[in-house]
């Protein structure tokens, strides 16, 4: 009989422990430590570990060819630029979001535009193969020729997959997946380790591009130990405001280009479509008079970004106002509305502060400061900024108004979209004057302030 093994396992990082405990000593999350009974089956090699043999020599990096990685174009611009440049072959991806955000339907559109240029393999563990030929014919997506197969064990797809020998494999989902070298469920720590060691292993060695599609836990993260994002080569998210029709996918890991890329995709009724110009989308609805309004340009990746920012400061009734924040850090808020106080000489102590980011994009870096300082003025005085104009910068404690890197680039983002006045900080002059802008510089929040109003 095969010996069983009980094995302990936290839930939120991976990490192994020896006995249980109420709090993981790695991650220090508490009751996340669960129990796990692993049978080990006789005569089935184990897969854990990664691809190569043990015997490989040691060389020296000089003696490693620097020729470029060849990739393969998947069709869709905007998932190219998140990619780096498209899917490199041997690589493994890792694709998470909500449910019905689309991550099937992009990578079906995906696989339809590779054909007749690659073999590819569409391995699901969650739909048959009607709902996955219901689904292309509803996208009018021409996918006659593609290989399906419908399986949840692993042993299985590695095996079909030597014989078929694709050049891209997509994985719907790796939380259904199993090994028979695991005695738990699928889904849990033991049974997404094994099989997403033996699929990332299978890729390495077959020099076969892999898209693993993962499910999400209720506050966004990927379900299943941390360790699955560590053994994948690029990490991807899809995002989406509660009843918007635009997606936006981010790359929170890429070891083949460059993270915090960002993708903007509009759900249509054939799929996803992409957004070329997302500054004028997030725009479209902005209005010509309302205060507490400020357009702001932020950097995401390799490309800057034209955001409304929206603030609606209000007389509280309760002891302790309110501070609530969407798409924006609800910290850097309580210390800018502080620098506000110090420095700028107005008070919000007995306001609540509401502050929102229009399109359902969030914000992280620090440019966006002085955009939402001035907004949150426009609204308690209840003063509209003056039209067509464009405002960044990051606030220091001390109330001066700090540089962001590539403001000269922002600025003719912003000009080249109808904008005819700009505040920025008084690092971020730009060597030559923008044609159609009054570039007003600012060195503090006093003259900030000034300036805009």
């Amino acid at each position: 009989m095969a010996k069983t093994k009980l094995l302990f396992y936290c839930t939120a990082c991976g990490n192994e422990l020896g006995k249980w405990a109420g709090q993981c000593p790695d991650c220090k999350a508490w009751n996340t430590v669960e129990e796990f009974r692993q049978a080990k089956v006789p005569g089935v090699p184990r897969m854990s570990g990664y691809a190569g043999s043990s015997d490989q020599p040691v060389t020296e990096l000089s003696a490693v060819s620097d020729q470029k990685l060849a990739r393969i174009n998947v069709g869709i611009k905007e998932l190219d630029r998140v990619l780096g440049g498209g899917v490199v072959p041997g690589s493994v991806v890792l694709i998470g979001g909500d449910p019905g955000i689309g991550k099937s339907t992009l990578l079906l559109q995906v696989l339809a535009g590779l054909m007749g240029q690659l073999k590819c393999l569409y391995v699901s563990g969650e739909e048959s193969l009607q709902q996955i030929n219901m689904r292309a014919k509803r996208l009018g997506l021409d996918v006659g020729a593609l290989r399906c197969l419908t399986e949840t064990s692993v042993e299985q797809i590695l095996n079909i997959s030597q014989k078929e020998k694709p050049g891209l494999i997509v994985v719907d989902s790796i939380q259904t997946l199993h090994s028979e070298q695991v005695q738990s469920a699928p889904g849990s720590v033991s049974q997404v380790r094994e099989t997403a060691a033996g699929l990332v292993r299978y890729a390495k060695q077959m020099n076969c591009a892999m898209v693993l599609i993962g499910h999400v836990t209720k506050d966004g993260s990927l379900a299943g130990p941390r360790i699955l994002e560590h053994m994948v080569d690029a990490v991807l998210y899809f995002q989406s405001d509660e009843g918007s029709r635009y997606r936006v996918i981010r790359a929170f890991k890429n070891r083949f280009g460059a993270v915090n890329e960002l993708g903007v995709f509009a759900m249509t009724g054939l799929g996803l479509k992409e957004v070329s110009n997302p500054s004028a989308i997030f725009l479209s609805g902005q209005s010509e008079t309302a205060a507490g309004s400020v357009v702001t340009v932020i950097r995401e990746g390799t490309r800057p970004m034209l955001l409304e920012l929206q603030a609606l400061v209000d007389e509280s009734h309760l002891a302790n106002p309110r501070r609530v924040t969407i798409g924006l850090d609800h910290s850097r808020l309580s210390m800018l509305l502080a620098v506000l106080h110090r420095h700028g000489g107005i008070s919000l102590g007995d306001q609540d502060v509401f502050a929102n980011v229009v399109g359902g994009m969030k914000i992280t870096e620090t440019g966006s400061d002085l955009p939402l300082l001035l907004a949150i003025l426009s609204s308690f005085r209840d003063r509209v900024m003056p039209k067509k104009t464009v405002v960044f910068g990051e606030v220091g404690l001390s109330g001066e108004v700090r540089p962001v890197y590539n403001g000269e680039e922002r600025l003719r983002e912003a000009a080249g979209l109808g904008f005819k006045r700009a505040i920025i900080p008084a690092a971020n002059k730009p060597r030559q004057d923008i044609d159609g802008m009054n570039v007003m510089v600012v060195s503090n929040l006093e003259q900030a302030i000034s300036a805009a109003f």
